[in-house]
């Protein structure tokens, strides 16, 4: 066997190497990283004097480039390289070089009128980028990807606007993403944050760097450099759902009420906690609903404005993590918990359509259960054929093209010098941010057809069965 052949054998090894250990999902700009280091180091594959042979550089080239071209469509085949998409990217002017599309990448892996906010100091220029620069970064935790990505997507494209988006499943993560994105020049930072308080630190470092900062659904807490916030009324949804029980139970009294949250260290499932428990404590103290599941929201039952602590203290003990597993298992616990009496109709604050979806489970399985009302909220596909169904019964629509439009609007003007236009302002514990808040929509199984299919959301075909307005 020649040198050449030697070396091409262990060449091949390697790149295959490469692609059998590649992840279901890639972060495409740490592979790049990965092959522009490692590759130069095959010339240790083969003894250096095959390296002095006359024609090797230029066998060398064409080898890697061919093998390389291999191993990228063995990975789009398996499906390893799914989640990359390219945005396609404005025309550049005739006189600058054109920039490379955005990328969107997966891991490996109301108060006070707003007060006056710092703004970046002009004098403080971005981190050099490695690359080309990009006005706008966009960190987003892993589990918002697919549809949200798509809306994001639509409303850049829309917006003639550059951005990466990378995916995090952690807070380190989510911290080193933004860094990354930092390095690449970006002069606005949209993060929707794992963790509000573990993100704070982010978003002084884009601050530092003189990026703008906006919360994407998700607040920022505990920092002064957060600059907008685009999410949609959480106080509001949760009146909606309370608002749905409170319909449903009509005059009757002694009705079994059990009340699940989000996650503790998402502000978003305070504001949802919130805006029910308002709606929900008169028709508690009134009798009208009975607590069943949770001990500290019965000591607080004759209280109507809850602090921090004592919603966290509910939240704590009612909490779902937004995991359906975790979800039916605390539902099917506080059932096994009571009598068959404390059952038969039941009415459940359920903060999402997953959670519904698993409650529900849990409560069609207990044979004590004649009737339950329960509420959602995300407009999931799933949950809205479980409403036609009759198993769900309502659910809060957000509609997350109005969401990424909103967002990519404030990114715009703050790229253009000006400041975006706030509904209203929401303390996060340091300042008072300015929001916008997008509209919601009450769905039930009477306007599933208005407020999802006519609206171009969903298509008739996504369902089964019948309902009201059906073609």
């Amino acid at each position: 066997m020649t040198d050449r052949e030697i070396f091409e054998q262990r060449l091949e090894a390697a790149v295959r190497g490469y692609v059998e250990a590649a992840p279901t999902e890639i972060n495409a700009a740490r592979l790049t990283d990965a092959l522009a280091t490692s590759v130069p180091r095959v010339r240790r594959l083969v003894s250096r004097p095959a390296w002095r042979l006359p024609s090797l550089g230029v066998a060398w080239i064409l080898v890697v480039a061919a093998l390389l071209a291999v191993a990228g469509m063995g990975l789009i085949a398996s499906g390893a390289l799914r989640d990359l998409h390219l945005l396609p990217a404005p025309p550049a002017p005739s006189q600058a070089p054109a920039t490379p599309p955005a990328v969107i990448a997966s891991p490996a892996a109301a108060t006070p009128a707003p007060s006056g906010l710092a703004s970046p100091s002009p004098s403080v220029a971005p981190t050099a980028s490695p690359g080309p620069s990009v006005p706008i970064g966009i960190v987003l935790p892993s589990s918002f990807a697919g549809p949200r990505v798509t809306e994001l997507q639509d409303a850049l494209n829309a917006a003639d606007q550059r951005a990466q988006i990378l995916f995090s499943q952690d807070p380190a993560a989510e911290k080193a993403d933004v860094e990354a994105l930092i390095g690449r020049g970006i002069m606005v930072l949209i993060l929707a944050p794992q963790d509000g308080a573990a993100a704070a630190s982010a978003a002084d470092e884009a601050r530092a760097a003189g990026s703008r900062v906006i919360a994407y659904d998700r607040l920022i807490l505990g920092t002064a450099a957060v600059d907008y916030y685009v999410t949609f009324d959480s106080l509001a949804v949760g009146a909606a759902q309370a608002q749905y029980l409170i319909e449903k139970a009509g005059a009757t009294k002694g009705n079994n009420l059990y009340l699940y949250a989000g996650n503790a260290v998402d502000d978003n499932s305070f504001g949802f906690f919130e805006g029910a428990w308002k709606k929900l404590q008169p028709r508690i103290a009134d009798g009208t609903f009975v607590i069943r599941n949770s001990s500290e929201a019965v000591a607080l039952e004759g209280t109507a404005t809850l602090t921090r602590d004592q919603e966290g203290r509910i939240v704590g003990q009612v909490t779902t993590n937004w995991d359906f597993g975790q979800a039916r298992s605390l539902a099917e616990r506080n059932l096994a918990d009571v009598p068959a009496a404390d059952k038969r109709t039941v009415f459940i604050l359920a903060p999402n359509d997953s959670t519904a979806q698993a409650i529900a489970e849990a409560v069609a399985a207990d044979p004590a259960v004649m009737k339950a009302y329960v509420t959602g909220q995300d407009a999931d596909k799933a949950s809205i054929q479980a409403i036609i169904d009759g198993k769900q019964g309502m659910t809060v629509f957000k509609d997350p093209r109005a969401l990424a439009k909103d967002t990519v609007a404030a990114a715009g003007a703050f790229l253009q010098g000006r400041t975006p236009a706030a509904t209203t302002s929401y303390n996060n514990g340091a300042i008072d941010v300015p929001f916008k808040t997008s509209a919601i929509v009450t769905v039930t199984r009477d306007n599933v057809q208005a407020a999802l299919i006519d609206s171009g959301y969903f298509l008739v075909s996504d369902f089964s069965g019948t309902w009201p307005g059906k073609p």
